[in-house]
């Protein structure tokens, strides 16, 4: 069955890479939706092209991966892929209707992202021995990372190149290979220059990753898990019994931002989302922000 999809599925990656400039990561995900109905047609031993998909397929699809115990949101996410997949064969003219087209998928609950107070964000940084040399250069990752909002991919590939700290900005690399200016905070900036006079400057350099900003101390690009590993790390000497990683700072950097009464638009542009319905998320307040805005402002408060 696969090999009867496969010139289809193939077609629809080149068009997310080369018309969407979608990340690989993003087009392995949208490639895992299509061979999951494949594998359902298999499972049912159903010879269906991709042009032959009824509605009612789909339909049975869905309720054989609720029944194999996957989560709404997971669920929704491969309806999501599966949807791309037909909007492409609809703009190749390979279908004339397209059977997702009043298709539902689970509802879903808005979750709120986790995200640290001020505190938690100061006593995890203070948590970090800068008597060990690696120490200020985590000191300057986690500050940059807070300062600019950034993906834990766009901060191990934010390069020296890229980082303008005489005018308070940084270029960032992020989905799609888009490209984004960010500003970036006067403490992030100190602890940045410490780092390349102090740390940096003394590393034995590997060749290829002499551009890169945060090196281990083997002179090589960090990698992703060693983010993950030295905030959680943090956590736990800080005292954060919550499961935080990179993309907390993330969520707090927004979060702060809007509390703090930033343009959402702004807020938008230097998380880097394609869309405001993304960044509005970060519209929750703190319930006690809340309580204490309508007690003061409302007239039967």
């Amino acid at each position: 069955m696969i090999q009867i999809w496969q010139p289809y599925i193939k077609g629809f990656g080149s068009y997310l890479r080369l018309e969407r400039s979608l990340s690989s990561n993003t087009l392995e995900a949208y490639e895992h939706d299509i061979i999951k109905l494949v594998q359902f047609l298999d499972y049912k031993q159903y010879r269906i092209h991709p042009e032959q998909i009824k509605h009612e397929n789909l339909q049975e699809f869905i309720r054989w991966i609720n029944e194999l115990g996957m989560t709404a949101r997971t669920q929704a996410r491969i309806l999501s892929g599966i949807k791309a997949f037909y909007k492409y064969l609809l703009m190749e003219n390979s279908i004339q209707d397209d059977p997702t087209e009043l298709l539902e998928g689970p509802k879903i609950g808005s979750k709120l992202p986790d995200f640290l107070t001020v505190e938690e964000i100061n006593n995890l940084l203070g948590a970090i021995d800068l008597s060990k040399p690696e120490g200020q250069r985590n000191k300057a990752m986690l500050e940059t990372l807070y300062s600019c909002g950034l993906r834990v991919s766009e901060l191990t590939g934010l390069r020296l190149s890229h980082t303008h700290l005489d005018v308070g900005f940084v270029k960032v690399t992020g989905k799609g290979d888009k490209e984004r200016i960010v500003p970036i905070g006067r403490s992030a900036t100190k602890q940045i220059r410490l780092y390349l006079e102090g740390i940096r400057c003394h590393l034995p350099i590997v060749q290829g990753h002499e551009d890169f900003l945060f090196l281990n101390r083997r002179g090589r690009r960090l990698t992703r898990v060693m983010v993950f590993t030295i905030i959680k790390d943090l956590a736990a000497r800080s005292g954060i019994r919550t499961s935080i990683s990179p993309h907390t700072f993330r969520h707090s950097f927004a979060t702060h931002l809007v509390e703090g009464g930033a343009d959402l638009r702004a807020v938008q542009e230097m998380l880097g989302h394609s869309s405001i319905t993304t960044t509005e998320i970060y519209t929750h307040l703190d319930r006690d922000y809340l309580r204490s805005a309508i007690l003061q402002f409302h007239p039967r408060g």
